[in-house]
């Protein structure tokens, strides 16, 4: 089994779990409740209108929140049963979507259109080994002045241990591989104990110089020193929706966002 396999296989078991979760308000977001948060809505802007893609997509909760803007969207994922589950929520809310189950890699093969925005949030670059590969995909499904916008945790958020302290290296390395013995909400047991993760440490310079490489031009690079999410370990709240590490406080960065236009 390949390194995407066993990620295929986690995420398919994940997903029934976070579907459950008070972390993803699936029933919140039934009556109404955006799954978006401050940033990505005032960054993106207005996307009515537009066509977007969406890479990795979960089980789309953020897709479908997009369509309810008035975007026409498409949500990818390696996920089987992320797929089912973001149709199934599409066809109940009667929210129109589209959803593709492939590898991000594979994308071409199941998918041949091109898009005013290809929009990718949070935890998602980790599950890629091929920053340039990603960045050409990117650029293909883009229209000519097409936007690409991510937003996501920051790399240096990846070098800390358990305890808060620089153990990991910055730079890309070998794959990193985990036992998945619970999820990020509230940390729900995995039963199957054979799943495993498999990731890969990003730079931010090798984000930004995959995108130039792939002919994206970088409009701009925020950092921001809290995460929207508490899901990882040692976070306190230091505003409401704002979580900072707890040793370091608001002096290291914890998430960023990236703007890019096609020409």
């Amino acid at each position: 089994m390949d390194n995407f396999e066993h990620n295929r296989e986690s995420w398919n078991e994940l997903t029934a779990l976070h579907a459950e979760s008070s972390f993803y308000d699936v029933e919140g977001f039934k009556n109404g409740k955006t799954s978006l948060n401050h940033i990505e809505i005032k960054e993106l802007g207005d996307v009515k209108g537009k066509k977007l893609l969406h890479l990795q997509c979960h089980f789309g909760l953020d897709t479908l929140s997009l369509a309810r803007q008035g975007a026409e969207v498409v949500g990818v994922d390696i996920s089987d049963l992320s797929i089912q589950k973001a149709n199934d929520l599409s066809h109940e809310l009667d929210i129109p979507a589209k959803f593709v189950r492939s590898n991000i890699y594979d994308i071409e093969k199941v998918l041949d259109e091109t898009f005013d925005i290809v929009y990718v949030s949070y935890g998602a670059i980790n599950w890629l080994d091929d920053l340039d590969k990603w960045a050409k995909i990117i650029s293909r499904y883009l229209k000519p002045d097409g936007m690409f916008y991510m937003v996501e945790f920051h790399p240096f958020r990846y070098m800390l241990n358990e305890e808060s302290e620089i153990h990991y290296s910055y730079f890309k390395s070998k794959p990193f591989e985990t036992v998945v013995e619970n999820s990020y909400t509230e940390k729900s047991e995995i039963k199957n104990k054979d799943l495993k993760h498999i990731e890969w440490h990003h730079s931010l310079s090798e984000v930004i110089n995959s995108l130039i490489g792939s002919g994206l031009k970088i409009e701009f690079l925020n950092e921001f020193s809290y995460q929207i999410y508490n899901c990882f370990p040692n976070l306190v709240e230091d505003e409401e929706g704002k979580w900072v590490s707890e040793k370091y406080g608001n002096k290291i960065p914890l998430m960023y966002s990236i703007k890019a236009k096609k020409d």
